[in-house]
């Protein structure tokens, strides 16, 4: 299905009309797409870090099932994903269907690593996979020095010990080679032109994904309403918010650079952490800081 093709099949699946499309895309492509990445980027961690407060009172892979469960409800009645499924061709289904599956692992095995490792170890070897999706497209010395920049600086940002904890390792490893999985199906999501419609899509599907192992460590949440609205909140901010921030990025930058771009996320973890834990970087965090966003206010996206 081409491009032109997935954008009516996204249309009609949505129901949009032939005037709100155009004006919410204008909405979207008034902003530059790095404003989008970094709405994104601040709430990458935010949500994360409200989860761990919660795991006590709810399972890990219950709190994950309530995070995928909320975005899925909020997506389900803007974009129709039943539709959008059953109108796709076989290469789009795979793809959404693909998309849905990773977003289901890479959830559950964050929030296994984050129950048992600091979030610090965890954000590490999640960058250290979308170096190498940065490494391909860079396609200039500038681009290069550029990920050199900001890979350093992160490594000062964030205080990489090794853990005595192998299954916590595990599932830290495996959420850093899922989240390159996101980043490439998401990229490709984004560039065909099914973009919300099939995040939504994806996310229904990660939904039933999830279901069997999530919904039973679930259920305290569900009969304590100030704990379900707490879930809810932490769904929002982390599957709703930035999720729809990076498909509006990925329509508009290229793989490489969005990849590069996630350098950031140290330091919005650095900025949580001084709001909301009141945690205060050091010399060398801000040095870190330094550049991290020296290397991305220097990197030139790559003309695709």
């Amino acid at each position: 299905m081409n491009s032109e093709a997935q954008v009516r099949t996204t249309n009609q699946a949505t129901g949009d009309t032939d005037t709100a499309r155009p004006a919410l895309a204008g909405f979207a492509n008034a902003l530059p797409p790095h404003v989008w990445f970094c709405v994104s980027a601040i709430f990458h961690y935010l949500g994360p870090a409200f989860a761990v407060l919660l795991f006590a009172q709810v399972g890990v892979l219950g709190m994950a099932w309530l995070r995928i469960a909320t975005a899925a409800l909020i997506f389900a009645p803007l974009t129709r994903p039943w539709t959008v499924f059953a109108r796709a061709d076989r290469s789009a289904r795979l793809l959404l269907l693909t998309f849905g599956i990773c977003l289901a692992v890479m959830n559950c095995a964050f929030y296994l690593a984050l129950a048992r490792l600091p979030i610090s170890l965890v954000a590490a070897i999640e960058f250290v996979g979308t170096i190498g999706v940065a490494l391909v497209g860079l396609r200039s010395r500038r681009n290069v020095a550029a990920l050199v920049i900001a890979v350093a600086g992160t490594l000062l940002l964030i205080d990489i010990k090794w853990s005595s904890d192998p299954v916590g390792l595990f599932w830290a490893f495996l959420n850093g080679a899922l989240f390159i999985g996101y980043i490439v199906l998401g990229h490709r999501i984004a560039q065909t032109g099914i973009g919300i419609a099939g995040l939504g899509t994806a996310m229904a599907i990660a939904f039933l994904v999830v279901l069997p192992v999530g919904f039973s460590e679930a259920l305290p949440a569900l009969s304590a309403p100030q704990l379900l609205i707490a879930a809810i909140g932490v769904g929002i901010c982390s599957s709703v918010i930035p999720y729809i921030c990076d498909q509006l990025a990925m329509a508009r930058l290229p793989r490489a650079s969005f990849a590069l771009m996630l350098s950031l996320l140290p330091l919005t973890a650095t900025l949580i952490g001084v709001v909301v834990l009141r945690q205060v970087p050091s010399l060398t965090d801000c040095f870190g800081i330094a550049l991290v966003v020296a290397g991305v206010a220097m990197h030139k996206p790559a003309q695709e």
